[in-house]
């Protein structure tokens, strides 16, 4: 009889979790599909001083392109300090000169962040047998980020629009009903420096974005300088907390921090994009990361759910709503929150609601706060979709509309681009939603981690979306970076940021197609020529391992 009792209900509780109606309490290890060897070994002496030659190589490369941004960096129309001098001056009158040393420095820095991959992952997703420490790692990425902060705004005009709508702020105008040239005028300055294409274009940010910027532009006021540095300390806060949150989600998902920060820190596309091009993702990616940290510190099934579970949560909770107050993108980290914090709950369906409505309620009450508190409304809920006006080959919908638009015009069916993005674009967004519901199921149930399942979904969402900037890329790389140990995801990351930061040219003038050419020309012969002077030092080749018997491995964590 005991027999057919436990028979009945293992058939019961199969029954019930088939419909739904009754999932596990949470169980994160059942959700670690990949593991890594934290205890592998640090360096050799001769892996050590590679190490120092691939730090190097990429402050070669990081320097080389502060000195062009002088010349092909987003300089201000105004304002700008080089303006006449004789020697600074120099690289904005010779634009192919100083376009090629920006490429040279672009493609160094590249093959130094490969080169770093070696002593991070082991290479194309292998384990390494020696791995750099964390202390390397942070010194590496302070090293090829300074030249970068201090140069000019690269890649990238978008800080300037940044001071126009602060300063619309700042005048007690609503930056989301006017743009520049309505709230500031054509002849100010700071509008002569947006890009033509958003000096009529009200704000498409959140209002705390806009309400730190209203700060910024109440210290600075016309000086673009300054607020060009002011925003650049913002960008530069964001990428601390990505640096200070992806090893310990990493740590969660049973990958290697410095495996993280080399793919999700020190990842070309945040040096080139985040740090150089001043954009407020990077204080997006902070806020978000930094807060699923706390949510799921909070979650952690190992520890009481008591006042300090609830502190945790609320305090997570409210930095990713602050994190979808500068762009509304980020609060999807919040239903993945969501599903960890249903299944720590059980009930099934029950837990989900309560799961929503407390985050619901401090999502709102932070929301509300934020937009009254700032004087901003929720007029931004109507700006959202302001940047659609740009056809971004890098979204997948816009992209298969132009190219289907192109083809008829090619076989005389005339130009139809616009309807054909009408259809694709539309889609696509059905297509997100539909994978963005399958990851939060995959959440709930335990399938995936919950940061591995918002990255797929942020990546489902980025090559879905209408509009797809260089940088909107790393809305998916930096959290997968953090759970993601599989050659699968890393060898495409790894390729999408090499071909971005290469491809990608900068915005400081206009070029000529034989200055682009002339440009990619000399980037081969002297990057070919470096590899080639340096392939017995480098290791281009050479998997990193155990050198020498003398040579011992150094004590995992002792920095060079």
């Amino acid at each position: 009889m005991a027999v057919v009792e436990g028979a009945r209900r293992r058939v019961i509780e199969i029954g019930r979790r088939a419909l739904g109606l009754d999932v596990p309490a949470a169980d994160h290890t059942i959700a670690v599909l990949h593991s890594v060897d934290h205890d592998v070994p640090g360096l050799d002496r001769r892996e050590t001083l590679q190490l120092m030659r691939i730090r190097l190589l990429g402050a070669t490369g990081v320097v080389i392109m502060a000195i062009s941004a002088l010349g092909v960096g987003a300089q201000p129309v105004h304002q700008n300090p080089t303006s006449g001098m004789r020697v600074l001056g120099f690289f904005a009158r010779a634009h192919t000169s100083t376009l090629a040393m920006c490429l040279i420095g672009t493609v160094l820095v590249v093959m130094a962040w490969l080169l770093l991959g070696r002593f991070a992952v082991g290479g194309w997703g292998g384990n390494p047998k020696h791995r750099l420490s964390r202390s390397q790692m942070d010194r590496t990425l302070l090293l090829w980020i300074i030249p970068l902060s201090i140069a000019p705004p690269m890649f990238s005009n978008d800080v300037y629009s940044y001071l126009a709508q602060s300063e619309i702020a700042a005048r007690g105008l609503d930056p989301y009903q006017v743009g520049p040239v309505d709230g500031l005028g054509l002849s100010n300055v700071l509008t002569n420096n947006v890009p033509n294409i958003w000096r009529e274009t009200p704000a498409p940010y959140g209002p705390l974005f806009l309400w730190i910027g209203r700060g910024i532009a109440e210290i600075t006021g016309d000086n673009i300088i300054a607020g060009v540095w002011l925003h650049r300390v913002l960008a530069l806060g964001g990428v601390a907390l990505i640096v200070w949150a992806l090893p310990r989600l990493s740590r969660r998902c049973g990958v290697a921090p410095v495996s993280a920060l080399w793919l999700g820190a020190a990842n070309p596309l945040v040096l080139f994009h985040l740090v150089g091009g001043v954009h407020n993702d990077a204080l997006m990616l902070g806020l978000m990361l930094a807060g699923v940290e706390f949510c799921l510190r909070a979650i952690d099934d190992r520890r009481p759910w008591d006042r300090r579970a609830w502190a945790l949560l609320i305090f997570g909770a409210a930095v990713i709503t602050m994190s979808s107050s500068i762009k509304i993108t980020s609060i999807i980290a919040l239903g993945f929150v969501g599903m960890a914090l249903a299944r720590r709950w059980g009930n099934g369906f029950r837990g989900i609601l309560s799961a929503a409505g407390v985050l619901g309620l401090i999502a709102a009450t932070i929301t509300l706060f934020i937009s009254t508190a700032s004087g901003l409304g929720f007029g931004w809920v109507n700006t959202l979709n302001t940047a659609s006006a740009v056809r971004s080959y890098l979204s997948l919908p816009t992209a298969i509309g132009i190219i289907t638009g192109f083809g008829g015009v090619l076989l005389g069916l005339g130009d139809h681009t616009t309807a054909l993005l009408d259809i694709t674009r539309p889609l696509a967004e059905i297509v997100a939603a539909l994978v963005i519901l399958r990851m939060l199921v995959a959440a709930w149930t335990g399938r995936l981690l919950p940061v591995g399942a918002m990255g797929v979904a942020l990546g489902a969402l980025v090559l879905l979306f209408p509009v797809v900037q260089p940088w909107y890329l790393l809305w998916a790389i930096v959290p997968l970076a953090a759970w993601a140990n599989s050659r699968a995801f890393r060898v495409p990351a790894v390729v999408i940021s090499v071909i971005v930061s290469v491809l990608v040219m900068p915005r400081g003038a206009d070029f000529y197609v034989f200055q682009i050419v002339e440009s990619a020309i000399a980037t081969v012969i002297v990057c070919g020529l470096l590899i080639f002077l340096t392939r017995n030092v480098l290791p281009w080749r050479n998997q990193p391992g155990v050198s020498a018997p003398s040579q011992r491995p150094t004590p995992y964590g002792v920095s060079s």
